[in-house]
């Protein structure tokens, strides 16, 4: 079969790696790859021999969103002509194989993907059928192999699972978003320290009303653990003002009933 879309001229360098499906058998399987290759940022699918032909409109009912990447998808007759233009290729399997080849993790082998591709080579990764995964001959092709780590006792993943796997981590290797983020809605903002300090000094007077620090040398030490908690909170100017409220209707409660 020729490619159903022309490949990149020579020499060209994609930045992100191309995704190598062989023998893949459903439609809908194909289609749902293409969903997890958009939202991991890929955009070139290839396919060796798709056992349902090609083009398939199962494949397009189920890439819901990313429908460009199927009927962009290349076509090949075989997995040698699918990587031609690569210079780097890894293959992803489950099964231990019976040769010397280097294992990666995704997240591992994303790393090898993105300084590759830095340097100027372009890079893929395979993908077997969803029956059996890839045969022997076509991971020998690869330069090294994937492995997910996942429970020893069930490691099977479906097409799109294993793509998407692989596909995150290669985003997330480049990926600047922050490990944790604080969102504050737009009414309000991140409490002030004065604030906080407003805070403190109420619910510490009120405290000291109602007997609760009773105990003078453990005082301090239990004040700077109220205050610790609080500080941990990352209390918006809002949630100060309702806390303040609350202390106040407690202690409006306690004095009512003679507290």
């Amino acid at each position: 079969m020729e490619p159903s879309v022309a490949a990149d001229a020579p020499g060209e360098t994609g930045a992100a790696p191309a995704v190598v499906l062989v023998d893949p058998q459903l439609g809908e399987n194909i289609g749902m790859v293409a969903r997890a290759m958009m939202n991991c940022g890929l955009s070139d699918l290839r396919l060796v021999r798709p056992r349902d032909g090609w083009p398939n409109h199962r494949a397009r009912t189920t890439a819901t969103g990313a429908v460009d990447i199927v009927d962009k998808a290349r076509l090949f007759e075989t997995t040698a002509e699918a990587v031609a233009d690569l210079n780097y290729l890894l293959a992803t399997t489950a099964r231990a194989r019976h040769t010397t080849q280097i294992v990666l993790t995704p997240r591992t082998a994303a790393g090898e993907i993105r300084a590759r591709t830095a340097a100027g080579s372009r890079c893929g990764v395979l993908f077997g059928k969803e029956s059996r995964g890839l045969g022997n001959d076509d991971a020998a092709l690869a330069d090294a192999i994937v492995t997910v780590p996942l429970n020893p006792a069930f490691t099977s993943l479906n097409l799109a699972q294993c793509v998407l796997l692989v596909g995150y981590e290669w985003f997330l290797a480049g990926d600047a978003t922050p490990a944790s983020t604080l969102t504050v809605p737009a009414a309000t903002r991140p409490a002030t320290k004065a604030e906080l300090e407003g805070l403190f000094g109420h619910l510490e007077t009120e405290l000291d009303a109602c007997g609760f620090l009773y105990v003078q040398e453990k005082r301090p030490i239990m004040v700077r653990n109220l205050r610790n908690l609080f500080q941990r909170a990352g209390l918006t100017e809002q949630e100060v003002r309702t806390l303040r409220g609350v202390i106040s209707g407690l202690a409006r409660l306690g004095r009512s009933r003679g507290g």
